[in-house]
């Protein structure tokens, strides 16, 4: 949860084989806050003890506010992760709108085309890496709108998020599907989250895909027994990549193949 433990998970990864890190930063109460400090801080550590890639997840999450009201960060407050000091090499843009739903309830998730417009524009500033996540078949169509007007660069690291109420389900049909919208040269990985995520991620090894793993999908090693640590998962992967023949990146690897500085 906090920067000093995160930096030391970055580091147990990247020595298992993990070569990216998808970054989320929690306050002191646990919850998400928009508060670069603690991205300042998380990113610093981790740059410190490890040479693993960090890409930023620019939905930040919910977090408490000064009376005690859960909420979701706002766009203005989004748009300040583009000002995070020392910067991560890669950030990720949610391409479009939709209602995330849990057993617990639903909030919308914004992410209006003016919005990734102007995010992408702030991390072509920089040289900042862009990953895009599509949670469903509209939201790649979104992406090829920004590529046609010029603002997303090509060729694109797409990720494919599946199994959250409100997006496209995990479905082995559905891994087709959104690969038959690619344009020409791009990259591709599964995010899938809970029980889903062994089989969707093993299944996109094995259809020359890459795959992210880790505690923010699913925080189960096999059901009903609760993972240990992120590193337990990612070891996880690396095995099985390797049983089937495939070598994970290591982070120069990663870098070439990502198109990042």
């Amino acid at each position: 949860e906090q920067p000093e433990e995160q930096a030391q998970d970055a580091l147990d990864c990247y020595n298992a084989g993990a070569s990216v890190l998808h970054l989320h930063v929690r306050g002191a109460a646990g919850l998400n806050p928009p508060d670069l400090n603690i991205y300042n801080k998380a990113l610093k550590l981790i740059g410190e003890k490890s040479p693993i890639i960090s890409q930023i997840g620019n939905g930040i999450g919910a977090y408490m506010d000064k009376d005690g009201n859960v909420r979701s960060a706002t766009l203005e407050e989004r748009l300040g992760l583009l000002t995070i000091s020392p910067q991560a090499e890669m950030h990720t843009i949610n391409a479009g709108t939709f209602e995330f739903r849990t057993k617990y309830g639903a909030a919308t998730f914004e992410n209006p085309l003016w919005f990734n417009e102007k995010y992408v524009t702030g991390l072509n500033e920089q040289g900042i890496g862009i990953e895009v996540e599509v949670y469903d078949l509209s939201h790649v169509a979104n992406v090829l709108e920004l590529a046609d007007k010029g603002i997303l660069k090509t060729p694109i690291h797409f990720s494919f998020v599946m199994g959250i109420m409100g997006g496209i389900p995990a479905d082995p049909k559905h891994i087709m599907t959104f690969l038959s919208e690619l344009p020409e040269g791009s990259s591709w990985q599964v995010i899938t989250i809970g029980r889903f995520q062994l089989r969707m991620t093993v299944m996109a090894m094995a259809m020359g895909g890459n795959i992210r793993t880790g505690m923010e999908d699913n925080i189960y090693y096999s059901r009903g027994v609760l993972a240990e640590s992120n590193v337990q998962l990612v070891e996880r992967m690396v095995r099985i990549a390797r049983d089937i023949g495939r070598e994970p990146a290591t982070v120069e690897e990663a870098k070439v193949m990502l198109g990042l500085k």
